[in-house]
């Protein structure tokens, strides 16, 4: 009999098991791959999953990036740059397998190559209603007082508690080997491309000697997402190298009122739809989610009955709801905005040192989209003329596709295709932008990045 079984070795899953293990229970972590094993993922590590990692973990980090490269659908690059690391870059496979570590290390047990079939709760398989059976693909029946599913958004566990999902999104990923002279180009930077389709984007994310470039849109087109990605390879001047993997995968984004446990059972992570809407960031979420679950998961398997299981049960759905939820919430009226208007969000991020400031604390980990529209006048205001605006012109429109706007390139002083760089002294010593040392060339910046190159200079 475990204290708890954690499904899932992912970061979710993982947290989980370090959070339990570390409160001195028996833990067992399962996991249906063997390790290490390949995720589609960008790979970005922001302040919040920094903060939320095992004490003493060690992160595997292939970059650290300072500059973000902005465009919109290819055209009106801009540069930013920070004197002060944003956030960094890990491979899965090394990122996760040291999470495992981490759990092994605190005392959790975990097993590779074993797949759940299903969870039972009542039934023959279940000694006493205090116990969770965990019925593994080869017929073994693993016991548990507690269980954690953290097997993704499509995985056994998240079926049994009866997690709904809201948004779907494709994303697709290539990575991709290239010489050093390229890789030197791209080192500390990353590319965030607002592409054509509606809520859809592009990046370059830099990992030593190979870049790992996706796209991601709504679930529905998968050909025009496909094409997406072609032409932003092409246009990047990437086309010539061979990709050493190519993936896809789904992302789901919960309803907010999905349930998040069932008995005795908890979801975490891409098993409860837990991610930012709007970006799609999930690894942070995981390790967040997880951690709870984890904690809450160790006083549900010391409740003596029912009654008290579901109380420790709804506590962590009131944690959960309480800070991810929150900021899923503010992500999804980002969404919106973004869907609409995707120039608008280029304009403001790349032409506003207050939004590039506030861009620069939320992947740092200084703060989160939820806590500045909460405790910023000037964002909450913006974000509510934005919503009142998307809601008169839907109520206006006769057609109800989204992204009429999309693709459309604002006008007015310092747009005019011309691609900038910036160094922007976003401390809290710095109060005005830095001097643009270079034009943010790199590969592939020919036609579509910005005919010419320009700067902008400041005071620093």
């Amino acid at each position: 009999m475990w204290d708890v079984v954690v499904v899932g070795a992912g970061p979710a899953g993982a947290s989980a098991a370090h959070a339990a293990a570390s409160a001195g229970r028996r833990v067992l972590l399962l996991e249906k791959a063997e390790l290490p094993r390949y995720k589609t993922c960008g790979g970005g590590i922001i302040g919040p999953s920094r903060d939320s990692l095992p004490p003493g973990f060690v992160l595997p980090l292939q970059d650290r990036i300072h500059a973000v490269t902005f465009t919109l659908d290819g055209k009106l690059a801009r540069t930013r740059r920070a004197k002060h690391m944003l956030f960094g870059l890990v491979n899965r496979p090394e990122f996760d397998a040291g999470l495992v570590a981490a759990a092994e290390e605190a005392g959790a047990r975990v097993r590779t190559g074993a797949a759940v079939a299903r969870v039972e709760q009542h039934g023959p398989a279940v000694p006493d209603r205090r116990t969770v059976a965990v019925v593994l693909a080869d017929g073994e029946t693993v016991l548990a007082r507690a269980v954690v599913g953290a097997d993704g958004s499509a995985g056994r566990i998240g079926a049994h508690v009866g997690v709904e999902m809201d948004q779907v999104d494709l994303g697709l990923e290539s990575e991709i080997p290239v010489p050093p002279t390229v890789a030197e180009d791209w080192k500390g930077r990353v590319l965030i491309d607002w592409g054509p389709l509606p809520g859809s984007y592009g990046w370059v994310f830099p990992k030593g000697d190979t870049l790992t470039v996706g796209v991601i849109s709504a679930r529905g087109d998968g050909a025009a997402t496909k094409r997406y990605l072609e032409d932003f390879v092409a246009r990047l001047g990437l086309a010539g190298f061979e990709p050493a993997v190519s993936s896809g995968h789904l992302t789901r984004c919960r309803k907010p009122d999905s349930p998040l446990s069932r008995g005795r059972v908890l979801v975490a992570g891409d098993a409860a739809g837990l991610l930012e809407p709007w970006t799609r960031e999930g690894i942070s979420f995981a390790l967040r989610s997880g951690r709870l679950a984890g904690e809450w998961a160790v006083r549900i398997a010391e409740a003596q009955d029912a009654v008290d299981a579901r109380r420790q049960a709804l506590n962590y759905a009131f944690a959960i709801k309480a800070g991810l939820g929150v900021e899923m919430e503010v992500g999804k009226r980002m969404l919106a905005v973004f869907e609409a208007k995707p120039w608008l969000l280029h304009v403001a991020i790349t032409g506003l040192r207050p939004a590039w400031r506030a861009f620069a604390r939320i992947t740092r980990g200084a703060t989160t989209l939820a806590e500045l529209v909460r405790t910023s006048p000037l964002a909450n205001k913006a974000l509510h003329v934005v919503d009142g605006r998307l809601a008169r012109d839907a109520g206006r429109s006769a057609d109800p596709a989204r992204g009429g706007e999309q693709g459309r390139a604002p006008e007015g002083p310092g747009t005019g295709g011309r691609q900038a760089d910036v160094t922007e002294a976003d401390g809290p010593e710095a109060d005005g932008p830095g001097v643009g040392g270079h034009g943010a060339g790199g590969p592939g910046a020919g036609p579509g990045r910005g005919a010419a190159a320009g700067e902008v200079s400041g005071t620093p």
